[in-house]
């Protein structure tokens, strides 16, 4: 439920009006989330399958190349918001009451802003290409001699008492880019799908949002990262069901701290 409204002022931004919630509204995401998947389902999980599939073929393939296989493991949270944009589309329509249409329906709204949004997708891409160079810059740094002898990458030896420092240098500085990436896309595509509005109304939106929302925005945040991980730990199979939740949860969130 929201609380409180704050209207943020900008001397060259138009931003809209944002609300307060509750620490614990993730949880509420999450309910709608899930009841739009039930009806969606077919749709919703086809979506969920096509990214289980694909994540699990290019982690598959790069398994031998120690830092790519962990730079696409963990840098599929930094891509996630552009690829979930098929499910804000379609919980869009069930609450504008519209026929879900067919195969291509989930990225009909794509159109609608297709510039923005593609701006939002290049930058993304572009962090997640300068994950993949710090990545390979810190397996080289710490991992190389100690792997390179047994001819695959074994998560398993990173937790041996050598490795630690790599441990937290890696978790250091992906939670860093992941976190940039989270406050610059909590609402934002959902944001550019919905209304016509530049790519940096919708960023300017998304922090304001962050700053706005800090006990929420933590518990969505650490949602998001326990789910993603345990679909991910789960041979991506699981990924099937929690990334369509995750992305129909995330368009629930944007109705709930941006006004309409």
């Amino acid at each position: 439920m929201n609380t409180s409204v704050v209207c943020p002022s900008s001397k060259h931004i138009d931003l809209p009006c944002l609300y307060r919630v509750p620490a614990l509204q993730p949880l509420h995401w999450l309910r709608e989330g899930l009841r739009d998947m039930l009806q969606t389902w077919p749709a919703s999980l086809s979506l969920g399958a096509v990214f289980s599939v694909l994540g699990y073929a290019l982690v598959n393939y790069a398994w031998e190349r120690l830092h790519l296989a962990m730079a696409l493991t963990s840098g599929f949270l930094l891509v996630a918001p552009i690829l979930a944009i098929g499910f804000y589309e379609l919980s869009s329509r069930l609450e504008q009451g519209r026929r879900l249409g067919g195969p291509g329906a989930p990225f009909a709204g794509v159109r609608r802003n297709i510039g923005s949004i593609a701006l939002f997708g290049f930058l993304l891409a572009f962090i997640l290409s300068a994950w993949e160079r710090l990545s390979a810059i810190l397996v080289g740094l710490f991992l190389r001699g100690d792997f390179v002898s047994i001819g695959y990458f074994d998560f398993g030896l990173l937790f041996t008492g050598g490795h630690l420092g790599f441990v937290a240098a890696y978790i250091g500085f992906g939670a860093v880019l992941a976190a940039l990436v989270f406050a610059l896309s909590v609402v934002s595509l959902p944001m550019l799908m919905d209304r016509q509005v530049d790519l940096v109304t919708a960023m300017m939106t998304s922090l304001w949002v962050v700053r706005e929302n800090v006990p929420a925005m933590l518990v969505w945040a650490a949602l998001i990262a326990g789910l993603t991980v345990l679909g991910i730990a789960s041979a991506f199979v699981a990924l099937a069901l929690i990334f369509p939740l995750l992305g129909h949860a995330t368009w629930h969130a944007y109705r709930d701290l941006v006004e309409s």
